[in-house]
């Protein structure tokens, strides 16, 4: 999921240079959602890591 979050942050930033605003925006809020679900996804992970009594490698 990272790696599409990067995906669309890479397509924005492109866009933005080329001048294609719409495009660059609606590339770079998506790649701000998927990033933020990523950060929940590995926290819940490291919780539940936790809980089951496995020490972090």
């Amino acid at each position: 999921m990272l790696g599409w979050a990067l995906t669309f942050l890479i397509v924005a930033i492109i866009a933005g240079v080329f001048g294609f605003g719409g495009i660059a925006s609606a590339s770079a809020g998506i790649a701000q959602i998927l990033f933020f679900i990523f950060i929940a996804l590995f926290l819940l992970a490291m919780v539940a890591r936790a809980v089951r009594g496995k020490p972090p490698v």
